[in-house]
């Protein structure tokens, strides 16, 4: 198995691209802890449990830095350790012209999808240190390294975390924790399919590969980056976007 034993901590685990991950990484040993607002977090966990997986629900809000920390020492408390964390959780903007700008919306994205990364990844790391080390995964987007009309907070964000992970990288190099990100790109997710057919439409037709990506392959990259097999790859960003940031 790929993550044997491992503990693991998946936020925003309750659905789309985080349940996949949880899913996937306790199907390769892993012990999950996820966290997440949402209820669908905990029904996942009990979904998983009665299949025989160890895992633990924890409600979390990520912009929060108090239960951050009981995250993390549930994850110490249950299970140990921590060795990986997967820093998902992520909300969407409302699209707007940069004159029309919704201050309260950009701080809002901005609190959610990067600032709440950078406290997973302060406390993650803490814990990691204590036992020697883990791996880091924090989730961009291909808007982190292209443009896109009438997207200003998730573009900043996610463009930060590409960066932000790269200092962390370096930061613990010669500490035993490596941090590395995934880069999205569209993905069939539940907000995906909540969008008008012209706009998916519209999707299909910037994709070289002619289809939108599914969630459990991006757990691939993430389970393999989090994975000992990953172990000479650190401040790097994989862009799982079917060669949308090639064109």
């Amino acid at each position: 198995m790929l993550l044997k034993d491992k503990v693991a901590i998946v936020t925003g685990a309750g659905s789309g691209i985080g349940a996949a991950i949880s899913r996937l990484f306790a199907a390769e040993g892993a012990k999950v802890v996820l966290g997440d607002l949402a209820e669908s977090g905990a029904a996942l966990a009990a979904e998983l449990a009665a299949g025989g997986f160890e895992t633990l629900f924890h409600r979390a809000d990520v912009t929060d830095e108090s239960s951050v920390t009981a995250l993390v020492q549930a994850a110490v408390t249950q299970f140990g350790r921590l060795d990986i964390l997967v820093a998902n959780a992520g909300i969407p903007e409302r699209k707007a012209p940069i004159h029309e700008l919704d201050l309260a919306d950009w701080r809002r994205v901005i609190d959610v999808d990067l600032t709440g990364v950078a406290i997973c990844n302060k406390f993650a790391a803490g814990a990691m240190l204590a036992t020697g080390g883990g791996a880091i995964v924090n989730m961009a987007s291909i808007l982190g390294h292209v443009g896109q009309e009438n997207s200003n907070a998730y573009s900043a964000a996610k463009a930060a975390v590409v960066n932000l992970t790269r200092s962390v990288a370096l930061t613990y190099a010669r500490r035993g924790i490596r941090a590395n990100c995934v880069s999205p790109g569209y993905v069939e997710t539940p907000l995906l399919a909540k969008l008008p057919e012209a706009t998916r439409q519209v999707m299909l037709a910037r994709q070289p590969t002619g289809r939108l990506a599914q969630p459990a392959e991006i757990a691939e990259v993430v389970a393999f980056l989090a994975s000992d097999k990953a172990s000479v790859i650190t401040g790097a960003c994989i862009n799982a976007d079917g060669g949308y940031t090639a064109i």
